[in-house]
């Protein structure tokens, strides 16, 4: 059988001949400054078992941890705290009296003060019912009288040196009060990073393990969002940039890259994505069966967040990624 000469004009393939080439015509790219990474400041030490590689960390390790982000060229981290027991009540007042939670504040500030500090606003580590709001006697979850508490504590971060704000709570007007106590006291250049599209997930698990901050009875769903919406998505976000938000993060990240295109789309403000401890912890548990290449895959699962339109990525992997960059061709 006689070979058929046939006449291609258009070989998308001659643009992806070697790595020249192809470095020549990406579209996307991420750096360490894209990444945020969460840490969990606790009174003691110690790993979170379904958060493999990650731990609850003292003042001590903290500071540790601090010094070896210093040049890491990380956008900033995001500071979660853990709270005894004993602190917690249904009023989570310990959320204003929190001192190793502030020394961590000043600790960045005084070790590394090119990482940008992004704090929780949210009772949740702080609350006896395991909520990001005040719970009422009939189970309701109280949306005004939380957010004047939401405010308190959103200012006093910013007095000892929050560079932003990032309110992970979900409810009402929190982001308009917020913005308007900032302004109010002069801190007109701290910056609010809302949690505006904040779904009722199930990938938040481990990250409730490294907290002990699961509600203690029903659910999130009368504050977080419905996983199977998105227009409702853009409401949120269209809201919360119009009370102040600098940037607006969707949350989990990879399940929901549909909704950060969309937000993205709009143009309104920069866009973050959470790539939530769920989505750690199942990549984790493929690499320790070694199913799939670790770098490779951190890298991919950030890159496509980026692709979708996230400006800020919160990980897990942040640190991790920051060294793999300095290998860059093995990609």
């Amino acid at each position: 059988m006689s070979k058929k000469e046939i006449t291609i004009l258009n070989r998308p393939r001659r643009l992806r001949k070697n790595q020249t080439v192809r470095s020549a015509v990406a579209e996307t790219f991420l750096s360490a400054s894209n990444l945020v990474q969460p840490l969990f400041i606790s009174k003691k030490s110690e790993p979170i078992k379904s958060m493999p590689g990650q731990s609850r960390l003292s003042l001590k390790n903290f500071e540790d941890k601090i010094k070896s982000l210093a040049e890491s060229g990380l956008f900033g981290v995001a500071l979660f705290s853990h709270v005894e027991d004993k602190n917690k009540d249904s009023h989570a007042s310990y959320a204003l009296k929190d001192k190793l939670y502030f020394e961590a504040i000043d600790c960045v500030k005084r070790l590394a003060p090119q990482l940008q500090v992004i704090t929780d606003v949210a009772l949740d580590p702080y609350s006896s019912d395991g909520h990001d709001g005040l719970v009422s006697s009939s189970g309701e979850i109280l949306n005004d009288e939380t957010v004047e508490i939401l405010t308190e504590m959103a200012l006093m971060h910013a007095k000892l040196g929050a560079d932003f704000i990032a309110p992970s709570d979900m409810m009402d007007g929190r982001i308009l009060s917020i913005r308007t106590a900032l302004e109010e006291n002069n801190f007109k250049n701290v910056g609010i990073i809302s949690y505006c599209a904040k779904y009722a997930s199930h990938y938040y698990g481990p990250f409730r393990d490294a907290l002990d901050s699961a509600p203690k009875s029903g659910d999130k769903k009368t504050y977080q969002m419905d996983f199977s919406n998105s227009d409702e998505a853009l409401r949120e976000a269209i809201l919360d940039v119009e009370e102040g938000a600098d940037f607006i993060m969707v949350k989990p990240a990879g399940p929901y890259q549909d909704v950060i295109y969309r937000i993205a789309s709009m143009g309104l403000a920069p866009v973050a994505a959470y790539q939530v401890s769920g989505e750690y912890s199942a990549l984790m548990a493929a690499f320790e069966k070694e199913w799939l290449d670790r770098d490779k895959i951190i890298h991919e699962s950030l890159l496509g967040l980026k692709r979708s339109g996230a400006s800020l990525i919160f990980t897990y992997f942040a640190e991790e990624y920051a060294l793999l960059k300095k290998k860059e061709g093995q990609f």
